[in-house]
C-alpha cells in the first residue's frame, strides 16, 4: 500500500488538532464540575460540554473520511482496531469490577455502623419485579436487535439493517429514560449511608455507558443511512455492537446482585 509516509500496510496519522481540543474540554469538564458543585455557576461547564461535541463530531468526520473514502484502513490497520477494542472493554470491566468489590466487601460483611444488616435499616431498596425487570426485559431486547443489525449488514440486507439499528437505538433511550424516573422516584439518595453510595454509583455508571453506547450507535445508524458500511468493512457498527453487548452483560451483574440479591 502507497501512503503519505512511504510503502506499507499501516496507517500513521496525519497530524490532527483535535487530542489538542479533547484534552482541554476534558480539562475544563472537571473544572466545570466543581465550579458547578462549589459556586453553582454552570457556564464553564456548558462551554465544556459544547467543545467537547465539537470536537468529537470533526474527530469522528476525520475518522469516517480514512476509512470510508481514503481506503487507509487496511485488514492490518483493523486488526489493531479490533484489539484495541478488545482492551478498552477489558478495562471497563475491570472498572466495574471495583464497584461490585465495594458492593460485596459492604453486603456480605455489613459493619455496626449501619445496623449490621443489608440493606441498612431506613433503607428501602427497589423491587427488582417493577422499573429493574423492564429495564432488564429491554436492554436484552436491544442486544437482539443489535445482533440482527448485524446479520443484516453482513447480508447486505440494508432496510433490515437500518430498521434493527434504529429499534436499538431506541431501546437504548427508553432504558435511560426508565432509569431517570427511577432515580426520581427512588426513596434514599447517594448520601443514605454505604449503600446508597454503591447503588448510586454502579447503577450510574452504567447508565452513563447506555447514553454513550446509544450515541455511538446512533453515529453508526446515520453511518449506515449514508451507506458507509458494507459486508466486508464495517468495523465502527461492530465496536459498537461489542460495546452494547458489553453493557448487557453488565446489566444482568446489577440486576442479579444489586437489585435483587442486595435488595
Amino acid at each position: 500500500m502507497t501512503s503519505s509516509h512511504g510503502m506499507h500496510s499501516y496507517h500513521l496519522v496525519d497530524m490532527s488538532p483535535w487530542p489538542l481540543t479533547g484534552s482541554i474540554s476534558a480539562m475544563m469538564l472537571t473544572t466545570g464540575l466543581v465550579k458547578w458543585f462549589h459556586q453553582f455557576n454552570m457556564d464553564l461547564l456548558i462551554l465544556s460540554f459544547v467543545a467537547t461535541i465539537l470536537t468529537m463530531i470533526q474527530w469522528w468526520r476525520d475518522i469516517t473520511r480514512e476509512g470510508t473514502y481514503q481506503g487507509l484502513h487496511t485488514s492490518i490497520v483493523m486488526n489493531g482496531l479490533r484489539w484495541g477494542m478488545i482492551l478498552f472493554i477489558v478495562s471497563e470491566v475491570l472498572f466495574f469490577f471495583s464497584f461490585f468489590w465495594a458492593f460485596f466487601h459492604s453486603s456480605l460483611a455489613p459493619t455496626v455502623e449501619i445496623g449490621m444488616c443489608w440493606p441498612p435499616l431506613g433503607v428501602q431498596p427497589f423491587n427488582p419485579f417493577q422499573i429493574p425487570l423492564l429495564n432488564t426485559t429491554i436492554l436484552l431486547s436491544s442486544g437482539a436487535t443489535v445482533t440482527w443489525a448485524h446479520h443484516a449488514i453482513m447480508e447486505s440486507n440494508h432496510t433490515q439493517a437500518i430498521q434493527s439499528l434504529a429499534l436499538t437505538i431506541i431501546l437504548g433511550f427508553y432504558f435511560t429514560a426508565l432509569q431517570a424516573f427511577e432515580y426520581m422516584e427512588a426513596s434514599f439518595t447517594i448520601a443514605d449511608s454505604v449503600y446508597g453510595s454503591t447503588f448510586f454509583v454502579a447503577t450510574g455508571f452504567h447508565g452513563l455507558h447506555v447514553i454513550i453506547g446509544s450515541t455511538f450507535l446512533a453515529i453508526c445508524w446515520f453511518r449506515l443511512y449514508s451507506c458507509h458500511f458494507s459486508a466486508y468493512h464495517h468495523f465502527g457498527f461492530e465496536a459498537a455492537a461489542w460495546y452494547w453487548h458489553f453493557v448487557d452483560v453488565v446489566w444482568l451483574f446489577l440486576y442479579v446482585f444489586i437489585y435483587w440479591w442486595g435488595g
